[in-house]
């Protein structure tokens, strides 16, 4: 079994982050990403591919719409932002609990989704500073 498997497969994991877009388009903070520009019209699927190969389920991110590094550049270069980090990590642990995604792998997942959210951190100066044929970041 894998942590994919203990979280519910990808279904659950879309569940989640349908509920955790929600969760921030109803916090003034956390919306501003959503909201300040067009965001990907299936930004949600593309979250919950990324999330299903995070945590051991198939490479259905790497298969369909990119690698780590095209990732991070799509979300470099915002610079530190750390109120609305911690409104989105806030979110999303909400959102763990609100779709039952508690215990040890919901414990794992938001982790894993913090220490991704501040690392970020690294490429707030521009998408420049992402390296090429970077490594999944798996949980």
């Amino acid at each position: 079994m894998t942590l994919y498997d203990d979280l519910g497969g990808f279904d659950a994991l879309l569940r989640l982050c349908r509920r955790w877009h929600e969760l921030c388009l109803d916090d003034p903070l956390a919306a501003h990403p959503f909201t300040a520009a067009p965001i990907h019209p299936f930004h949600d699927e593309r979250l919950a591919a990324y999330l299903a190969e995070a945590t051991g389920g198939p490479r259905l991110y790497t298969a369909g719409f990119g690698d780590e590094s095209s990732m991070l550049r799509l979300h470099a270069g915002n610079g530190v932002h750390r109120e609305l980090d911690e409104a989105a990590v806030a979110a999303f642990e909400r959102a763990l609990a609100e779709v039952g995604m508690t215990g040890e792998p919901g414990a794992r997942l938001g982790a894993y989704f913090r220490r991704a959210t501040y690392a970020m951190d690294a490429y707030a100066d521009g998408p420049h500073l992402v390296a090429g044929e970077m490594p999944f970041n798996h949980v």
